[in-house]
C-alpha cells in the first residue's frame, strides 16, 4: 500500500509533468501565432512594398505650375492612384544639383527640369500589365511629355513577393506539422502514464465515450490555458518589438490580431482533442500484457 510520502511524490511527478505540457504546449502555439501573423499580414506586406513605388509624370516644358496642380488633382481623383506629390521646377532643379552638382546646370541658358508629379499607386495596380495601361491614361494627357517608372524594378518586385510568399507558406505548413507532432508526443505520454486507470475503468465496464469524456475534457482546458498563455507570449513579444521596430506596426494590421488569437485557440484546442482523441482510443484497445510496453 502506497505511503503518504509516495502519494505526494506521485503527485508532484503528475503536477511537474502537466506543467511541462502546458508549457511545451505554449511554446508550440507561440510559434503558430508568429506564423499566423505573418500570415494574415502577407498582403499589408505586399502592398506597403507595392505603395512605395513611385511613378513620375513628366510635364512638358511650357506647362506652369498652376496648369500642374490642376492636373495632380485630376489624377487624385482616379481609381488607381493612392497619392501624389507635386515637384516644382526649383525643388527638381534643386535635387538634381544635389545629385549632380550646380556646375551641371550652368551649361543651359534656361533650367531643363520640367514641372513633374510623382505618383504611388495602389498595390493591385503595380504589375506590369496595369502599368502600361496607366501610364497610357496618364500619357493621353496634352500636359503630359512622359510617363516614367523602372519596369524591371516592378518586375522584380512581384517575383520576390511572389517567393516569399510561396516560402513562407511552405514554412507554416511545415511548422504546423511539427505543431502538432510536438504536442501530439506531449499528450500521449500524458495519457499513456493514466493507461493502467484506463484499463480498470474498462474492466468495470465503462464504455469507450465514458472513459474518453474526461480525458477529452482535460485536453480541453490544457489547449485552452496553454492558448492563453501563447498568446500573452504574443501579446509581450508585439510590445516589446513595437518599440524597437514602430516602421514595422505601420504595415502589420493589427486589428487582425484578434484572428491570430482565434488561430492559437483553434490549434490548441484541435490538437490536443485529437491526440487525446486518438490515444485514449488505442490504449482502451490494449490488452492487459501490452500495457507494459
Amino acid at each position: 500500500m502506497a505511503t503518504s510520502g509516495e502519494n505526494r511524490l506521485m503527485h508532484r511527478r503528475l503536477a511537474n509533468a502537466y506543467l511541462s505540457s502546458i508549457i511545451s504546449i505554449s511554446l508550440v502555439l507561440l510559434l503558430v501565432g508568429v506564423a499566423g501573423l505573418l500570415l494574415v499580414n502577407a498582403k499589408s506586406v505586399s502592398d506597403y512594398f507595392k505603395e512605395n513605388m513611385q511613378v513620375s509624370v513628366m510635364m512638358k516644358q511650357s506647362v506652369s505650375d498652376d496648369q500642374a496642380l490642376a492636373f495632380r488633382k485630376e489624377l487624385e481623383g482616379e481609381r488607381y492612384i493612392k497619392s501624389t506629390q507635386f515637384i516644382s521646377k526649383e525643388q527638381g532643379r534643386r535635387e538634381l544639383a544635389d545629385q549632380l552638382g550646380e556646375d551641371f546646370l550652368d551649361v543651359f541658358e534656361t533650367s531643363p527640369i520640367p514641372v513633374s508629379i510623382d505618383v504611388t499607386l495602389d498595390a493591385d495596380y503595380v504589375s506590369s500589365d496595369s502599368l502600361e495601361v496607366v501610364k497610357a491614361e496618364i500619357s493621353a494627357s496634352p500636359l503630359v511629355d512622359e510617363v516614367v517608372y523602372q519596369r524591371s524594378l516592378v518586375d522584380a518586385l512581384n517575383a520576390n513577393l511572389s517567393r516569399i510568399s510561396f516560402v513562407l507558406g511552405i514554412f507554416i505548413a511545415l511548422l504546423l506539422f511539427i505543431s502538432f507532432v510536438l504536442i501530439n508526443n506531449t499528450v500521449r505520454i500524458n495519457v499513456f502514464a493514466k493507461r493502467f486507470t484506463i484499463h480498470t475503468m474498462k474492466l468495470v465496464g465503462a464504455t469507450r465515450s465514458f472513459i474518453r469524456a474526461p480525458f477529452l475534457v482535460q485536453a480541453a482546458l490544457q489547449g485552452i490555458f496553454a492558448s492563453f498563455i501563447a498568446i500573452i507570449g504574443l501579446l509581450v513579444m508585439l510590445f516589446f518589438l513595437r518599440g524597437e521596430f514602430q516602421q514595422l506596426f505601420e504595415i502589420f494590421r493589427l486589428d487582425l490580431l484578434l484572428m491570430v488569437m482565434g488561430i492559437i485557440i483553434a490549434s490548441g484546442l484541435a490538437i490536443c482533442l485529437t491526440s487525446t482523441w486518438f490515444v485514449v482510443n488505442k490504449l482502451v484497445s490494449l490488452k492487459k500484457d501490452e500495457l507494459y510496453y
